[in-house]
């Protein structure tokens, strides 16, 4: 499996079930990019986890639904509440970790 692009319109129906993290990030952004293909490597290899991303340059009203003000902002929903959450870039053991909680 592979990451899930979130938007507006699909972020309830994608964060509604099961484990979901939520990586709020922007093409710009240096640490945002590194985290991509850890992103990748969890949703390939632990399909028990869903992972988004929602851009925030095209989704700024998702951002400030969830008070982002720095990104990368990781958000784990489970069965659609928000169950942990984390800002910056983090190592592979930390993502797993933070989906844990």
């Amino acid at each position: 499996m592979s990451t899930v692009k979130l938007t507006s319109q699909n972020f309830v129906s994608e964060t509604s079930e099961g484990t979901v993290l939520v990586d709020f990030w922007a093409e710009t952004c240096g640490p945002c990019r590194m985290m991509g293909p850890i992103l990748e490597k969890i949703a390939s290899e632990h399909p028990e986890y869903k992972i988004g991303k929602v851009d925030v340059a095209e989704e700024g009203e998702l951002a400030s639904q969830f008070g982002i003000s720095a990104i990368p902002t990781f958000i784990v929903f489970k069965n659609g509440k928000e169950a942990a959450k984390s800002v910056g870039a983090m190592p592979e053991a930390a993502v797993l970790e933070l989906l844990k909680k």
